[in-house]
């Protein structure tokens, strides 16, 4: 190795950080590998000497879920469980936790799917134009978010770019949704489309399951279309007439 090349060499060291040499001599390192001592072999466990592999359990968020939720004994302290619960990841991504509207304990409790746009701006369900007809699908019928109505959602963040919850997410947040209907105490349960159908009665197939009453956390509960659907689908508004009208006599009768 001539001079300048050496010189060059010891200038990038330099830049790099280096500030001394340790060693007067060049050492082999190639050298040092076949000295070494070989390390002695470590027992295998038992189980891997047998071919079992022992798992490490992850623990499961849906079990963190209930027990956070069932430690809950207010509305306000399960909206605190639910801010603090950090395993699911629509958290990351969301502006607000969307946790309720209207008056708790009101005779009617309705479950959406999840926030969208305008719900994760504000911070509360159904205050976009789904929520703006759903304000008037109720005022039909004399229900009134601001008096007698509760409103929540199967999920309290907005999924990314509004796409439909995952089951696992789902499975993962039903445990507040259940202590949510405990807790706000309603006399019945209204389930805004399929994914409220699919968290609460474990069902999917909006267009059957419509304006059939059902029973779920110990309250009877009837399917409906959600108002988004019916901004999409104008003519599916007659059957939604006639679930509300279903619902006005159930109340009735309850009162």
């Amino acid at each position: 190795m001539d001079f300048h090349t050496a010189r060059a060499l010891l200038d990038w060291q330099i830049e790099l950080g280096v500030t001394e040499a340790i060693g007067d001599q060049p050492v082999d390192r190639y050298a040092l590998e076949v000295q070494a001592p070989k390390p002695k072999p470590v027992a295998a466990p038992a189980a891997i000497v047998a071919g079992r592999v022992p798992e490490v359990a992850s623990p499961d968020p849906a079990v963190i879920a209930r027990t956070a939720a069932q430690g809950a004994v207010s509305l306000d302290a399960l909206r605190a469980a639910m801010a603090a619960f950090e395993l699911c990841e629509l958290k990351k991504g969301a502006r607000n936790l969307v946790f309720c509207d209207g008056v708790a304990g009101s005779d009617v409790m309705i479950i959406g799917e999840a926030p969208g746009r305008d719900e994760d701006r504000e911070g509360r369900p159904f205050v976009g134009r789904a929520g703006q007809l759903l304000d008037r699908m109720l005022a039909a019928i004399d229900l009134d978010r601001a008096s007698n109505v509760y409103i929540t959602n199967v999920l309290p963040w907005r999924p990314p770019q509004n796409r439909d919850p995952k089951p696992e997410e789902i499975a993962m947040l039903r445990p507040f949704l259940e202590r949510h209907v405990a807790l706000a105490k309603p006399r019945l349960i209204v389930l805004m489309g399929n994914i409220s159908c699919q968290a609460v009665l474990g069902k999917r197939g909006i267009t059957r399951l419509r304006g059939n009453w059902d029973e779920a956390l110990d309250l009877p509960v009837l399917p409906m279309f959600h108002p988004a659907y019916l901004l999409r689908t104008p003519t599916a508004k007659r059957e939604a007439w006639a679930d509300l009208l279903e619902l006005k006599a159930r109340l009735k009768a309850l009162s």
